[in-house]
């Protein structure tokens, strides 16, 4: 699976930005997706997960109420919609992909995802 990031930017804090993850290669189906990000000089941290029916989301403590993920399998799609925006969530934005025989499946654990995209820089200034 080939993951491609976009839709990072510049934006005030309070605005909101809307990150994509398309997926080509396999079938996106089958696959649990989510998203990372890494702030400099700061471990990467679990953002946000999905399973492939989407019938089962996890968001970090920090988002939770401010980002929604969401997937269209039709796309091959993952949506990170990223609400009220903080300084704090400045960070390079990765979206990731593991393949699941259980379509409720999802995970936090980065070392459980296959795969990776490439990212995409989120700057919230203050």
């Amino acid at each position: 699976v080939q993951l491609q990031a976009s839709g990072g930017g510049l934006v005030q804090a309070g605005g909101s930005l809307r990150l994509s993850c398309a997926a080509s290669g396999r079938t996106f189906s089958y696959y649990a997706m989510g998203w990372f990000r890494q702030a400099p000089g700061k471990e990467r941290e679990f953002v946000a997960a999905i399973s492939w029916n989407s019938g089962n989301t996890s968001h970090a403590a920090s988002v939770k109420g401010r980002f929604t993920i969401s997937r269209d399998n039709a796309k091959n799609t993952v949506y990170l919609q990223m609400n009220n925006l903080k300084p704090e969530d400045t960070a390079v934005y990765y979206c990731a992909a593991v393949r699941s025989a259980n379509y409720y499946y999802t995970t936090r654990d980065p070392n459980e995802y296959d795969y990776w995209g490439q990212g995409t820089l989120v700057t919230v200034s203050s």
